[in-house]
């Protein structure tokens, strides 16, 4: 019997007109261009600025370019995830409303929440459901309005975030392609140096917990930089001995668009050279879930059929992780 794989057949994404530039951060809090590039290398970020708009509308307007440039009829999608950080509301699943809003009507659809590895993890479920045999067609879908938990007197994190959205369109494959190998991580040490503090069950919202700023992203910047970087690079270093790859072997490195720093350490465990290192981090800043597709979106004109993959994320809670994946098709772009 021939091995199903699951590999990605389209892309798609979707970014906010509104520019929120370095230089306007300037005017906001104590910093400037030279610092926020030095630290993170990002010179701007995109917001979704409209009122009554949320993360369901990013992912609703990506989902739409990749069903439009792959010519895929919405009622072929078996399931449609969602990962988001920032959904558009507790209870309802965003994932089901983008779903109904985009034709999917022969879909299920649910969100999941890693933080800025949600994107990966959704990777590894779709394939999942992919290589059970039982579906064909899966939208994942990585979104976040981030600007809706950030406090933009908050220097630590204010410069750092941003609002977007990308998608992918997982189908099988039996020519060896796609999804080869995966190891995610977690670890509940993270949960006290990344997180909002109200709003859940724990600290339900109230005028108090508003006053005090608690439904902002608080981030403890030093620590969370020092586990990102032995996190992602260790587990990239490891898919590469595991799958007896050199760094000759690896076309690009997919990483999470975190902070350039980052980045780097994670292309140099593993030898690659910048060529190979896909940056788009000075143009959005972190997008959250939405880092990897929006990558894959920007640069997949750069893919070609076979070439392999690594990609790495890390985030709050703490998750991390690496997958290999080789590319299943020629961009006709």
């Amino acid at each position: 019997m021939t091995k199903i794989t699951a590999a990605i057949t389209a892309v798609g994404k979707y970014l906010p007109e509104f520019v929120l530039s370095n230089t306007i951060l300037e005017t906001l809090v104590e910093t400037n261009d030279e610092w926020i590039t030095s630290r993170t290398g990002i010179k701007e970020r995109r917001i979704l600025k409209e009122e009554g708009q949320g993360t369901s509308f990013l992912a609703i307007k990506a989902a739409e370019d990749l069903l439009k440039k792959s010519n895929t009829d919405p009622k072929e999608i078996d399931l449609v995830i969602i990962a988001s950080t920032t959904p558009d509301m507790p209870v309802a699943s965003t994932a089901v409303y983008v779903a109904t809003q985009i034709g999917a009507t022969n879909a299920f659809a649910y969100d999941i929440q890693a933080a800025c590895s949600g994107f990966l993890f959704g990777m590894s479920t779709a394939s999942a459901y992919i290589e059970s045999g039982r579906y064909k067609k899966i939208l994942l879908i990585g979104a976040d309005k981030m600007s809706s938990i950030i406090d933009y007197t908050d220097r630590a994190t204010c410069i750092i975030f941003g609002d977007g959205a990308g998608a992918v369109l997982f189908e099988p494959n039996t020519e060896g392609l796609g999804i080869q190998d995966e190891i995610l991580k977690s670890d509940g040490i993270g949960r006290e140096f990344l997180k909002i503090d109200a709003g859940g069950s724990i600290l339900p919202a109230s005028i108090e917990t508003i006053q005090n700023k608690q439904h902002f992203v608080h981030q403890d910047g030093k620590t969370v930089f020092k586990y990102a970087v032995s996190g992602m690079a260790d587990v990239s270093e490891k898919i590469m001995k595991r799958n007896n790859l050199t760094n000759n072997d690896i076309d690009w490195l997919i990483a999470h668009q975190a902070n350039k720093r980052i980045i780097d350490a994670t292309a140099n465990r593993m030898e690659l050279e910048e060529s190979k290192v896909l940056i788009n981090i000075h143009r959005y800043g972190n997008t959250t879930s939405a880092t990897l597709p929006l990558l894959l979106a920007d640069f997949e004109d750069k893919f070609k059929k076979g070439d392999n993959l690594i990609f790495a994320a890390f985030g709050g809670g703490f998750t991390w992780g690496s997958i290999y994946l080789k590319w299943a098709y020629t961009s006709k772009q």
